[in-house]
């Protein structure tokens, strides 16, 4: 993963959530809110996507391709820990 691009993503998150946070303070249109939440949210799940892709192409490869059954056991209950996660609201 592209640290430098995940670090980036995040700071235009930081800034999309004070703008929420000013739209709320100026009763904005609560649509035009939701909005804007749905778009941090997607922001968000981008750099979620890019981490996992990083993970899944190093420790999860390396974990894979080690002689430890534990270590590879482990990482993918990890990975499918995350994605249960990801599904409760």
């Amino acid at each position: 993963m592209k640290h430098d691009d995940a670090l980036h993503r995040l700071k235009n998150v930081e800034g999309h959530l004070r703008g929420i946070q000013k739209m709320i303070e100026d009763d904005k249109y609560c649509i035009d809110v939701i909005q804007q939440i749905n778009a941090a949210q997607a922001a968000l799940n981008k750099v979620s996507s890019m981490i996992l892709e990083g993970h899944l192409n190093s420790c999860l490869i390396t974990a894979v391709r080690g002689d430890n059954p534990d270590d590879r056991e482990r990482v993918l209950q990890e990975i499918a820990d995350v994605f249960e996660a990801a599904t409760k609201v």
